[in-house]
């Protein structure tokens, strides 16, 4: 099986390239002149797909293929001050350049909006807002010209008190969202909520593939072991033009078992993946949710370079031998 890593966003490495500057809200406010406000919320834009652009590269130099964007590309898009701003046409050329890198070098990217963008909340206006959000990193990756191998991660979301109907709340409310948007989704399960079975039966129902997050299985496990489970997920993606996709991480403490680690630890990951070997799979990536980011990618190649049954490709890249 060929197994590849990524990471998230941000590079412990490469210095002063951060894709997710911003401005605040209060800050916005403060400005008296509102058209030279937008100019700079468009400046910071453009340095942040500046710096996505290197971050890129950097990846290439090591071997990374798997990357996920920062969703705070655009500082303040969506928010009520800026209604009827559209900053597309004056970033058209930083998003082109974007994409281009990633389809010259043959990148799986991936978006994960943020946790306040929920499908199954009773609530119409969170529906609204989270529909909206959607769409947004939708018509990013539209303007990086790239297809729906490039998608956006989610979680089911809240409960709200009655598990049975959330689920179908979300199902009814999945399926209403423009195929556009809903061919780019995946699901993923929750440390608090939803499960991986309880996602995967999601999934199945809505025909979208699922993301399981190892290190949310542990904390939240359900009634199935992911053994038993993988064959299921991995059918999941059976229709789409990429190998099945997981999350791995380290707890942070005993104390803090949610909260993510600096770096990853190589036997837990390697008895999954030699599992997944085992069932058949032939190709998984792999995104590191780890603080250290590219550094803890790095080190987790070192860590597995001599482990038996494993043969490296390169820097970011193993082969497990089932």
């Amino acid at each position: 099986m060929i197994v590849r890593l990524g990471y998230v966003a941000m590079s412990t490495i490469v210095q002063n390239a951060s894709p997710s500057k911003t401005m605040t809200a209060t800050f916005f406010r403060k400005l008296p002149d509102r058209e030279a406000a937008i100019r700079k919320l468009e400046r910071i834009a453009a340095e942040n797909l500046h710096n996505t652009l290197r971050l890129l590269r950097h990846n290439r130099a090591f071997d990374i293929r798997m990357y996920r964007f920062s969703s705070k590309l655009i500082p303040l898009i969506g928010h009520e001050l800026l209604q009827g701003w559209d900053p597309f046409p004056a970033l058209e050329d930083d998003f082109r350049a974007i994409g281009d890198y990633v389809r010259e070098h043959d990148m799986r990217v991936s978006f994960h909006p943020d946790h306040f963008t929920v499908l199954s909340t009773p609530r119409p206006e969170v529906l609204r807002n989270s529909v909206d959000d959607l769409r947004r990193h939708v018509r990013m990756l539209d303007a990086m010209g790239l297809d729906e191998r490039a998608m956006c991660n989610i979680h089911v979301g809240g409960t709200y008190g009655d598990r049975v109907q959330a689920r179908d709340r979300f199902v009814k409310q999945f399926l209403e969202v423009d195929g556009p948007i809903r061919r780019r989704i995946t699901l993923e399960n929750d440390d608090k909520t939803f499960t991986a079975e309880e996602t995967l039966d999601i999934c199945e129902a809505v025909g979208t593939p699922m993301v399981l997050d190892i290190h949310h299985h542990d904390v939240n496990p359900g009634e199935h072991t992911a053994g038993q489970l993988w064959p299921r997920i991995t059918n999941t993606w059976a229709t789409r033009a990429l190998p099945p996709k997981i999350h791995m991480s380290s707890p942070k403490s005993l104390k803090d078992v949610r909260g993510h680690a600096d770096y990853v630890e190589a036997d837990k990951l390697l008895a999954f993946l030699r599992m997944a070997a085992e069932a058949g799979t032939e190709r998984l990536d792999v995104m590191l949710e780890a603080k250290m980011k590219d550094a803890a990618l790095l080190r987790l190649m070192e860590d597995i370079r001599n482990r038996s049954g494993i043969r490296i490709a390169d820097q970011a890249c193993f082969e497990i031998r089932a």
